[in-house]
């Protein structure tokens, strides 16, 4: 049983003499094998720890010798053994989380003196100096003959990329990665993304330029992603949507969306306030959403898309008189801003008010409202736009909605004194 982490051998007498211990680990590799004790004659289960320093390694006797084990943060790669005799305590971290688990269970049976036939022992002896390694944070494959198809990625890995290895899904020993801030899955064969890459909760840049995408799952949306994720590159895919739950992703702060086939964008995406660069050129947008208006870029790109230039006499007329019932009292629940949620209302009510417009005049329309498109200056939410056609253009036509058709009228008739057409 061998496990490789740092550590660092505290010696509990250290405070007796107004002492204090370094406060460091040390890269180490530690096992647990039989060892000759000359004092007795007998080979007993002792655990060895070598360092660069010390490469012939420390032994410490395990059985009867434990007196506790500190496993609050395993999880996290942390644990400290404290031995009886030496008194020190074996403090462990940065270790990977199951194999500090293994080896933990296998340092309690020594310890019971349990059977060593039932042990994992190892053989105790010095290590090589390439077995002390620093734990790994980066590693970049670029062609398929040097991906791991039997060894895994090792624990530590803070960035990843896998490119150019024709990957049809995502390896799932990529989600065990738990450190990972930065996973690069470009120019591959992806059709789906696994609901658990929302469980990598480091991940802050996402990158799936050039693979096969054709829907961006919900479950990612509500996932951890919603509080570490802010680079998003979906470039280059087949997507023809976003979900409404895409806007719940408010960290975002780099959008790349170029090259779909989106023919919208999601109603609110003026709630990630935090997003700073987007690009979704060369795709099907003829409109933009009403809530877009809120946003505030330092870079957009819009190239490419084939906007209409807007007629606010065109119209879609949604307006019934008098209008429902169910219309005033969910117009009501949001003018007054009355609190609501699925334990109160029907879910389908809840998802209405969710995507409520809301009207020049302020106030909100949900089901029922006339519908029109205005021309809207990208350079109002963005500090640097690239042109939006060959013409050197940075217009681009926004939705507007009414509540009522006196709205639409006085709209219109602004509009016409402005000589719009």
């Amino acid at each position: 049983m061998k496990l490789q982490c740092d550590v660092e051998v505290v010696n509990r007498m250290l405070p007796t003499f107004g002492m204090k211990s370094r406060g460091k680990g040390t890269r180490a590799v530690l096992s647990i094998g039989k060892h000759l004790d000359k004092t007795c004659q007998r080979s007993s289960v002792y655990m060895m720890i070598c360092t660069a320093k010390d490469r012939a390694g420390s032994k410490y006797k395990l059985k009867d010798n434990i007196e506790k084990f500190f496993t609050w943060f395993v999880e996290e790669g942390k644990a400290t053994v404290r031995l009886k005799e030496p008194a020190v305590d074996i403090c462990l971290s940065k270790a990977d989380a199951n194999s500090l688990k293994n080896f933990l269970s296998a340092a309690r049976l020594a310890d019971r003196g349990s059977n060593t036939s039932s042990l994992p022992l190892s053989t105790l002896t010095p290590v090589r100096a390439k077995d002390i390694e620093q734990p790994k944070k980066k590693l970049t494959i670029m062609s398929k003959k040097d991906y791991p198809l039997t060894s895994s990625f090792p624990y530590s890995l803070e960035q990843l990329q896998v490119s150019y290895c024709k990957l049809s899904r995502v390896d799932m020993r990529m989600l065990s990665l738990k450190a990972l801030r930065k996973l690069d899955l470009s120019n591959n064969h992806i059709k789906k993304l696994p609901a658990t890459i929302g469980d990598l909760s480091c991940l802050s840049e996402l990158i799936l330029h050039n693979n096969h995408l054709e829907a961006f799952s919900v479950a990612l949306c509500l996932s951890t992603l919603q509080r570490t994720l802010q680079l998003l590159d979906l470039s280059q895919n087949r997507l023809q949507s976003l979900p409404p739950e895409f806007c719940l992703l408010k960290e975002l702060v780099n959008l790349k969306l170029d090259d779909n086939m989106l023919i919208r964008l999601p109603f609110h995406i003026g709630r990630l306030l935090k997003l700073r660069f987007l690009s979704v050129a060369h795709n099907q947008l003829t409109v933009l959403p009403t809530d877009f208006r809120r946003l505030r870029l330092q870079n957009l790109d819009f190239f490419g898309n084939p906007f209409v230039q807007p007629n606010p006499l065109d119209h879609k007329m949604r307006l019934m008189f008098p209008l429902p019932l169910q219309e005033l009292a969910s117009r009501a629940v949001a003018n007054l801003r009355i609190p609501y949620g699925p334990h109160l209302i029907p879910a389908h009510l809840c998802r209405d008010l969710e995507v409520a417009k809301t009207c020049e005049c302020g106030r909100v329309c949900i089901s029922f409202y006339i519908q029109t498109a205005v021309s809207m200056n990208l350079h109002q939410v963005s500090h640097t736009v690239v042109l939006v056609d060959d013409m050197g253009g940075t217009d681009a036509p926004v939705q507007q909605h009414f509540c009522s058709l006196s709205c639409y009228s006085e709209f219109l008739d602004n509009s016409l004194q402005r000589g719009i057409r």
